[in-house]
């Protein structure tokens, strides 16, 4: 009972502090949407800025809307805060908003939507620190260890962002405020944001290390009560460990907001200019290391049945174009991942409470890897052996992937959810195969025999010449194994036949 008062006492006092200074969620007219850096590159950037937005959009999703628990008077759940939502005109007087051009109201607006934008990060950055970590840490919750993983080095980005919110307010000139030249001022400042690379490279590891920490009773009910509390606006701990990203993505858009509403003849236009070059090149350095990091990631929860599955260009794989849940012939689920070097598939497992990715068969290279795209109705799912005597269902959604490599002679049919993203698998494959370099044409050879895995199945009948026993390695029988085996077999059905059995 002592450990629990103090531990509610403790929040209560962060609670308190928080709502002293925390504002709304709600922005100053914000301006688009992001879900993607896609939309914020140059075209010939688009596919690896793609996953930087997806990939982390995907991890911060904001929790469900819910009702707050009432008080014991029978009061109502107490209200979220909310953020001063006060546009740049509505501090001038009617005299004041005379004497601005309606181009230059919107060029103030825009620029004060940076500077409000700044401010409610270095708050939610602080509030990251006062109301989660530092009692979380207080309180035993997590060690130390687990929320230097988790958080990362987020502190030191307060004060870099602090320093451009200074500039900008020391620009702000007259009773109006209004901004003159900020072009230097963005120039100037946007090096800093380099140091985000480590931050975002780390996200997906410490996202993992969260989710899984959420498992423990003390965790999960220290962020329920937080989540619960009107400084949290009903965001949890994930929203605001990826409000840093949301913003970085946002810059550019921001930027170009206020270049087009800038004059043709003000001296920002070139500077503005040069801005937004930069902060697209610091997102694409960010993009490309986070790539190669959450990369590595799942290459190190790979799990290989046998030696022979580790293909030795797992270790050139430096990106990972996509990854996700699919279903093969036979209905079992299996978590495909798209390397730039290797096609690996793979069932979800556990191994002492870490969750890990069984290799299913032998990794494809890319540079052998055949695309076939089903129509619907074009396979039949259910089971390979089953389906030979049975009308399987006809499905949709569904393509092939097999290796042109006769060695592995492996064939895939799988099956996504729904037509998107069947298109967005298709779309990987064709650009991480294009992007191989030109070699000698490798053709699939039909031979009396066929290749090791069709000799094994042979007693099978299967739409898509998948393997029949999905554990099974290939190649770890060997071709006269598998004839003596169909050679029993057909002895033994000519025994009954003669008996009559």
């Amino acid at each position: 009972g002592v450990k629990w008062i103090h531990y509610t006492s403790i929040l209560t006092t962060h609670v308190v502090f928080l709502d002293l200074q925390e504002p709304s969620n709600k922005r100053v007219r914000p301006l688009v949407k992001v879900t993607s850096l896609a939309n914020l590159m140059s075209p010939s950037k688009n596919g690896a800025v793609r996953r930087f937005g997806q990939t982390l959009q995907s991890m911060s999703s904001k929790s469900p809307g819910m009702s707050l628990r009432a008080s014991s008077k029978g009061a109502g759940p107490t209200p979220t805060k909310r953020r001063n939502s006060t546009l740049w005109s509505e501090s001038l007087d009617v005299h004041q908003k005379s004497t601005f051009s309606t181009k230059e109201i919107k060029r103030q607006e825009a620029i004060h939507e940076l500077y409000r934008g700044e401010q409610d990060l270095i708050e939610d950055l602080q509030m990251a620190r006062k109301a989660y970590h530092d009692p979380m840490l207080k309180l035993s919750i997590m060690t130390e260890e687990e929320l230097a993983h988790i958080f990362g080095e987020l502190d030191t980005y307060i004060p870099l962002h602090e320093d451009l919110y200074a500039k900008l307010t020391e620009s702000a000139a007259g009773p109006s405020g209004i901004v003159g030249q900020i072009g230097q001022i963005i120039i100037d400042w946007l090096p800093g944001l380099n140091s985000y690379k480590v931050y975002c490279s780390h996200q997906l590891a410490a996202k993992a290390l969260l989710d899984q920490k959420k498992q423990d009773k003390r965790v999960q009910d220290f962020l329920q009560r937080c989540l619960e509390s009107p400084f949290s606006r009903k965001l949890d701990l994930w929203s605001f460990l990826d409000i840093p990203r949301s913003r970085l993505v946002k810059y550019p858009l921001l930027f170009r907001e206020i270049l087009r509403h800038t004059p043709a003849e003000h001296p920002d236009i070139a500077s503005l200019e040069k801005a937004i070059a930069i902060i697209q090149g610091i997102l694409s350095d960010i993009n490309v290391q986070k790539g190669e990091s959450e990369c590595q990631y799942y290459i190190d929860k790979l799990e290989y049945l046998d030696d022979r599955q580790r293909d030795p260009l797992i270790d050139s794989c430096k990106s990972l174009s996509c990854h996700g849940e699919l279903r093969n012939k036979s209905g079992s689920k299996l978590h495909v991942f798209l390397f730039s070097e290797l096609l690996v598939l793979t069932r979800p497992v556990t191994r002492n409470e870490r969750s890990c990715f069984q290799v299913y068969r032998q990794p494809i290279p890319v540079r052998d890897l055949a695309l076939e795209d089903l129509q619907d109705g074009d396979a039949r799912m259910g089971g390979s052996f089953r389906g030979a005597f049975t009308n399987g269902e006809k499905a949709k959604n569904v393509f092939r992937v097999s290796s042109l490599d006769p060695s592995h002679g492996q064939s895939h049919t799988l099956q996504v959810n729904d037509v998107y993203h069947k298109q967005q698998w298709l779309n990987c494959l064709r650009g991480a195969m294009a992007l191989q370099p030109a070699g000698p044409p490798r053709v699939r050879t039909e031979t009396t025999a066929g290749p090791v895995s069709s000799r094994r199945r042979s007693s099978t009948v299967s739409l898509d010449n998948e393997e029949a026993d999905e554990n099974h390695c290939p190649d770890a029988v060997a071709p006269s194994q598998s004839k003596t085996r169909l050679e029993k077999r057909f002895r033994g059905s000519l025994r009954r036949k003669e008996t009559g059995v």
